[in-house]
């Protein structure tokens, strides 16, 4: 069965390439995307963006509810600012049934106080940042590990 991989983006993301090109880089998610799509050829790589914390929970749920492939499903969570505050968003990945990784481009242990810890992380099967855009690409090799 092949390996289905959901990447959620969150609140600003869809302004990756344009926003704090410092901090987030110059390439757009979207062609972020198409490169790693051409990179994983055996992989289904599902892309969702919003910027509606509602959405994210709708999403969330949605997958648990097709939810045909547990062992080899996983979402990429990037919740950008909702992982600082969305006990909601917590709420949902602890209802769901699939692993979920929250990704970071950004250190967020390096960055402003408030961005230092996320109420998602507990509920998530692990965390990967700072890496800017290959924090995606570490999840995905970890998943194709297990």
């Amino acid at each position: 069965m092949k390996k289905k991989i959901i990447i959620i983006n969150g609140p600003n993301l869809n302004f990756i390439g344009k926003r704090e090109p410092i901090l987030y880089g110059n390439i757009s998610f979207e062609d972020f995307l198409k490169k790693l799509i051409k990179k994983y050829i055996n992989i289904d790589i599902k892309y969702f963006q919003t910027n509606s914390e509602e959405k994210i929970i709708n999403f969330l749920q949605k997958e648990e509810l097709y939810n045909d492939n547990k062992k080899n499903k996983i979402i990429l969570l990037n919740a950008g600012a909702f992982s600082h505050t969305s006990l909601a968003i917590h709420d949902a990945i602890k209802s769901i049934n699939i692993n979920v990784i929250e990704i970071h481009i950004t250190n967020i242990f390096s960055r402003e106080k408030i961005r230092n810890k996320s109420i998602i992380s507990p509920a998530c099967k692990g965390i990967i940042c700072g890496f800017g855009l290959k924090s995606y690409e570490l999840a995905i090799n970890y998943f194709l590990l297990i």
